[in-house]
């Protein structure tokens, strides 16, 4: 066998999160901030669509 074939029969290593729960929580508590200065523009939909996906995650 050779290092290779090693390496091929390895299954890949598990992802780690990128974000803590912590860190859902500051974000959805920097973008609930940033919707009161967007409010009345269009983009404010998005933003405020992101603020629930986040409540769901944290």
């Amino acid at each position: 066998m050779t290092t290779d074939t090693i390496a091929q029969t390895r299954e890949p290593t598990r992802s780690r999160a990128v974000f803590s729960q912590e860190d859902f929580g500051l974000i959805r508590t920097a973008i609930a901030h940033y919707l009161r200065e967007v409010q009345d523009q269009p983009e404010s939909v998005k933003y405020a669509n992101l603020y629930h996906r986040l409540g769901r995650v944290a």
